[in-house]
């Protein structure tokens, strides 16, 4: 049996990751197929897309579902993107594509691939991905810490020793997340150095740093407006003719944003250029919370520049 030449002209692939099955689409030939979404399936179809000059393969960001995919091809160098599932609807409301089906949908993630021909990125290291698996699963403790707080302040008295325990225990388990955590980071050389450096600055802490070696890799590898983009504290225009509206920040990762604010609200009392800049721009008017997100946008910049010169925190110089 003789296998197919690969083609010469690239190929953009769309893949809707369902729990159980994935529906691939190649649009360029109008292809469609299926394959169950386990190790087998996925084998399958790498394979059967290894017969082709493969350009992109898209996939929208489930949660957990296209992880498998997303391994498989990184191990076979393909290229492999993880979008935004919401840039895929706009796009699929821009066509006027309103019907759906898994087919349908995997051939507009297709047709997404082929015509924004959105960048391939270099991929997260496996310890990297734990890191970000561990962070995840610290905010799910922490969320449900939280909950069982607000549980002891109303629920009556017979119950609340049980949620007392409770609480106890999450604590515990909070630690040693935080212990493995820890334990990553220092079986790395290039982690270990970046973390020492980044806890030189007043106000940054461990669960900060961590934060930002799993959810933000790229920091130190970006220029100032990119990582500012990218945590999502960089001011957008709202302008059109004569009117010029307010600038607003949008997009970026979440994550980073809410654990460098919590950091500000420390920063803002024990880090003295942080201090010194959030104290004049309220003095100047403006909104205290709009003060904070200028000065997580100033620090995360602070912080790129120290991971890119390797330099430590200097309060004359940042």
């Amino acid at each position: 049996m003789t296998t197919k030449p690969k083609a010469k002209t690239g190929v953009n692939v769309g893949v809707d990751v369902g729990k159980e099955q994935l529906d691939i689409c190649i649009y360029e030939r109008n292809l469609h197929f299926c394959v169950e979404n386990n190790t087998q399936g996925i084998r399958q179809a790498l394979s059967r897309l290894g017969r082709y000059q493969v350009d992109r393969i898209v996939c929208e960001a489930t949660g957990r579902y296209e992880h498998g995919l997303v391994e498989s091809a990184i191990n076979k160098g393909l290229p492999i993107i993880v979008s935004n599932p919401i840039s895929i609807r706009r796009y699929a409301g821009a066509i006027g594509q309103l019907a759906k089906t898994d087919e349908i949908d995997s051939r507009t993630i297709a047709q997404y691939a082929a015509v924004i021909q959105p960048e391939v990125r270099r991929h997260k290291s496996k310890q990297v991905i734990k890191i970000k698996d561990l962070l995840v699963r610290r905010r799910q403790l922490i969320e449900m810490m939280t909950m069982e707080k607000n549980r002891f302040q109303i629920m009556p008295k017979f119950l609340k020793a049980d949620i007392e325990r409770h609480i106890k225990y999450l604590l515990k388990q909070i630690e040693k997340v935080d212990k493995q955590l820890n334990t990553l980071v220092e079986q790395h050389d290039e982690w270990q150095t970046k973390r020492e450096r980044l806890l030189s600055v007043p106000g940054v802490g461990p669960v900060v740093v961590n934060t930002l070696l799993g959810d933000l890799p790229e920091l130190g590898s970006l220029t100032n407006k990119q990582i500012a983009a990218l945590t999502g504290v960089a001011p957008y225009n709202r302008d059109s003719g004569k009117l010029r509206g307010k600038r607003r920040i949008r997009g970026g990762r979440a994550t980073v944003r809410t654990i460098l604010y919590m950091a500000m609200l420390t920063s803002i009392q024990h880090n003295p250029v942080i201090k010194r800049f959030y104290q004049r721009l309220v003095t100047e008017g403006k909104h205290k919370k709009v003060a904070l997100t200028a000065c997580i946008r100033k620090m995360i910049i602070i912080l790129n520049a120290m991971v890119r010169d390797g330099t430590n925190w200097n309060e004359k110089t940042a």
